[in-house]
């Protein structure tokens, strides 16, 4: 049956199918690639769904089913990276990326569910939920790529259009969670499609009587100014940046302002920020999935501080690690947290204690060797 789904797959209905059996058992994205089988990351694993290869007059065709825009179809043979988003009905939303290799077309599809993720569904701390509910700052949702940063924004973004009465503006490539009006009113642009670039997108999303705005990806330093002045202008700003956590984050933020403004630029980014929620997906210990481990920087006044001097940066991970009265922890304490709730294996918890500490930044500060306390729940997450 595989075998036969993967021979028929340009035809369209083979394709549904291995599609639709990927999504039923959990698969997270979907690999398409001319001379390989159809792959499937389910659980963390990179696992083959079917035995016979694609050709690359397969993948091609498959690449023009997905493609939705009639202009960049017609440019399919000149096409070397392209994004974009599609829906299989009964089945789920997915984000795209059809790319070259060895001259022929490979397809990455992310798995998008059609149900909006909440706060409490991805199970993360409290102090997410009172992020969200910030009249204004800047929040930096960071982790690598497939780190879960689109599901917690979704579910941010959700948290606000369920409890509160605001306009949220969303810039992004492309659009990943549909939301529809609830109390408040989401207004979404995709890249490319409703707006030309993201910078552009945000300067226009000023002029849009904004509450909150969210920003896919922020990728260069004009976005990054543009999101830090719209913080300072009263507006609360989500923004996913790929970034390992918070002091890596921090660092890149200061690296990408002019050298010639940055006490300055540093300055206004400790004033502006909110919060940096890093993120990293770990196995669960049942193997039925995975969960989110969870870093968190609150913009204390002892953290805006240490962010104003340079020579205080490695302070950073000792304040989270002492900071649970303000919802602040740092990865391995969200790790010891996961293992005592036995959500994780012992295995698993010490790979990823000795990953977070060989991560960026996070070797210039020992942590303490006990776990703080978990965050108290209804604590302060970012105080002003």
């Amino acid at each position: 049956m595989a075998t036969e789904q993967a021979a028929h797959a340009g035809s369209g209905s083979g394709m549904d199918k291995i599609i639709k059996t990927a999504v039923e058992r959990g698969a997270s994205d979907l690999h398409m690639k001319a001379g390989d089988v159809f792959r499937a990351r389910i659980n963390g694993k990179l696992v083959p769904l079917t035995k016979q290869r694609l050709t690359p007059d397969q993948t091609r065709a498959i690449a023009l089913k997905l493609i939705s825009s009639e202009e960049a179809r017609g440019r399919i043979d000149t096409l070397r990276d392209f994004d974009c988003s599609w829906g299989l009905p009964g089945v789920g939303r997915f984000r795209v990326n059809v790319l070259r290799q060895r001259s022929s077309f490979m397809i990455v599809m992310r798995v998008i569910p059609f149900t909006v993720p909440t706060i409490e569904a991805l199970k993360l701390p409290d102090a997410v939920r009172l992020i969200a509910e910030a009249d204004r700052g800047l929040v930096l949702v960071t982790g690598v790529s497939g780190s879960g940063k689109s599901s917690t924004v979704a579910a941010m973004v959700h948290h606000i259009n369920r409890t509160q009465h605001k306009h949220v503006v969303t810039i992004e490539n492309p659009i990943e969670f549909l939301h529809r009006d609830l109390n408040s009113s989401v207004t979404q642009r995709e890249v490319g499609v409703d707006t030309e670039t993201f910078s552009v997108g945000l300067r226009a999303a000023l002029r849009q009587d904004p509450d909150v705005v969210v920003i896919g990806e922020m990728t260069d330093a004009e976005t990054i100014d543009t999101a830090i002045k719209a913080a300072e202008t009263g507006h609360l700003v989500i923004a996913s940046l790929s970034t390992s956590d918070a002091t890596s984050t921090v660092e890149r933020v200061i690296a990408t302002l002019p050298h010639e403004e940055r006490e300055v630029g540093r300055v206004r980014f400790a004033e502006a920020l909110r919060a940096v929620v890093a993120q990293r997906l770990l196995p669960s210990a049942d193997e039925s999935g995975r969960v989110a481990a969870i870093e968190l920087l609150a913009a204390t006044p002892e953290v805006r501080g240490a962010l104003k001097d340079p020579a205080r940066l490695g302070a950073l991970r000792d304040i989270m690690a002492h900071g649970a009265e303000q919802g602040m922890q740092t990865f391995e304490q969200s790790v010891a947290a996961l293992l005592a709730d036995d959500r994780i294996s012992a295995d698993t918890a010490e790979a990823a204690t000795v990953l977070a500490t060989l991560a960026p930044g996070a070797a210039a500060v020992a942590v303490s060797a006990a776990p703080a306390p978990a965050p108290k729940k209804g604590s302060r997450a970012a105080a002003s």
